[in-house]
């Protein structure tokens, strides 16, 4: 049994939950842009100084651990059947991502920031590069492509069609108002990247 966490640690994710809480009513309000870290750290009662203790950045404020989170989609790519196909892998392995992203009211408000925040945008469009590179060498493997030192070009451009998948369906699912059914948008690009 895995020993409860210590209370410095259930401190911490208290007030790190709570400058989020405040930091998403500053950006409801004012729009992420017109966001500073100075009035985020005001309206959470802390200094700049903690805002940064707790955060790298505004976007990651938003964004969460990317690279955790990339490790997360990976070991959860990784533990797909062998002989699963690339395209079937990789789906299952983005519901990981559906998993860490809080109520579908909480992924509809993050999806509301990217849409309206070319910094978010920015940011995203980094992590997808990154993702690149973590993906690629069991999608490699699973389009039967030698193993190499560097992911093969062709593993990369595949995960690069996915992620470019799950952002057309995220975006027509919050244009959708959270209506329409994500997973259906994603296997629908998927398909028409296939046909």
């Amino acid at each position: 049994m895995a020993e409860p966490p210590s209370l410095r640690e259930r401190t911490r994710r208290a007030v790190h939950a709570e400058i989020t809480s405040t930091a998403m009513r500053l950006f409801r309000e004012n729009g992420f842009d017109a966001t500073t870290v100075e009035a985020i750290a005001a309206a959470a009662g802390i200094s700049r100084r903690s805002f940064f203790h707790y955060f790298g950045s505004k976007e990651d404020l938003v964004m969460g651990d990317t690279e955790a989170l990339g490790q997360s989609v990976k070991a959860a790519l990784e533990a797909r059947p062998e002989d699963e196909n690339a395209w079937a892998a990789i789906r299952a392995a983005f519901e990981e991502l559906q998993a860490q992203h809080g109520s579908i009211d909480e992924r509809f408000e993050m999806a509301r920031l990217y849409h309206h925040a070319p910094s978010l945008r920015a940011r995203h469009l980094e992590k997808h590069l990154r993702w690149q590179e973590l993906l690629a060498p069991d999608i490699q493997r699973r389009l039967g492509l030698p193993a190499s030192a560097t992911p093969d070009p062709r593993a990369r451009a595949f995960v690069a069609a996915a992620l470019a998948c799950l952002d057309a369906a995220v975006d027509a699912w919050f244009e959708s108002g959270g209506k329409a059914d994500p997973g259906k948008l994603f296997d629908e690009a998927v398909a028409t990247l296939r046909a």
